[in-house]
């Protein structure tokens, strides 16, 4: 099997059961670290429902990642955020809720997922070119993320793609001892290094940052020295403050907008 982020050669790793029936052989690169389910044939029935019921960290999550994100637009890509921003596979529209309450002019896309908190705000290419595209909780599902990138740079123009995933160092953890391969539920398919992500930045021509749980390809050269501030602890609790004031909530804009559209 070819590795798909760096075309070296996959050797298997490990078998598991997944979705509680079915044995998937995983393999692991040895040139770049991905570590992906070989042949995921039962992803059709893993995503029967978009977002699983046993996905209980899904408002925290939201919450945690929109507190650090609206520092790294405010401040580490320039512009203080402005611009149009697209959430892909938003899932629920939580995230681009959160991030248009702070201010930031986001829109939200998702295939699989019904929009329940950011409806009226879907993306349409009429819309115009995006500044930056996040992807939350997104690539480890994916069986090519090269082409997903790099489609959804193109049809966005966006200069940054923003996402998180959990990285692991070292060897493949054991099936046992790491939760994030989420066996029972069949939808992730795919695990990275840091050094994965390094080789795949490149491989996409982007530069590659990195830090406290966000990881970004950008055409831009960013602080990384600031990155490392804005996502930390402290900052991420201020900046929402901050940002709010500064770009002005979108809360009752959205609303009056949303009511002026029914009449």
């Amino acid at each position: 099997m070819i590795c798909p982020i760096c075309s070296g050669s996959m050797a298997p790793c490990f078998q598991a059961k997944v979705l509680e029936k079915y044995i998937a052989q995983y393999q692991v690169c040895g040139s770049c670290g991905f570590l992906q389910a070989q042949e995921p044939h039962w992803l059709e029935e893993a995503y029967s429902s978009a977002i699983v019921d046993a996905d209980t960290g899904l408002v925290m999550r939201n919450i945690s990642i929109a507190c650090k994100l609206s520092g790294v637009l405010y401040w580490s890509l320039g512009n203080s955020g402005r611009g149009k921003h697209l959430d892909i596979a938003g899932g629920y529209g939580m995230l681009t809720r959160l991030m248009r309450d702070l201010g930031f002019d986001f829109y939200w896309i998702d295939k699989y997922c019904d929009n329940l908190l950011a409806r009226g705000f879907e993306y349409k290419r009429e819309l115009g070119e995006c500044s930056v595209v996040t992807a939350m909780e997104v690539l480890e599902h994916l069986i090519d993320p090269v082409s997903f990138i790099k489609e959804t740079m193109a049809t966005s123009g966006a200069h940054t793609f923003v996402f998180s995933t959990e990285l692991y160092e070292g060897p493949p953890p054991k099936p046992e001892a790491w939760w994030y391969y989420a066996f029972p539920t069949g939808q992730h398919i795919g695990f990275f290094q840091k050094r994965t992500l390094e080789i795949l930045g490149k491989q996409l021509g982007l530069k590659f940052f990195s830090a406290n749980g966000l990881h970004i390809f950008s055409k831009l050269e960013l602080n990384e020295n600031l990155l490392r501030i804005v996502t930390g602890r402290w900052a991420s609790r201020f900046a929402p403050w901050w940002v709010r004031r500064r770009l002005g909530s979108k809360t009752m804009t959205d609303h009056l907008s949303i009511l002026g559209r029914k009449h």
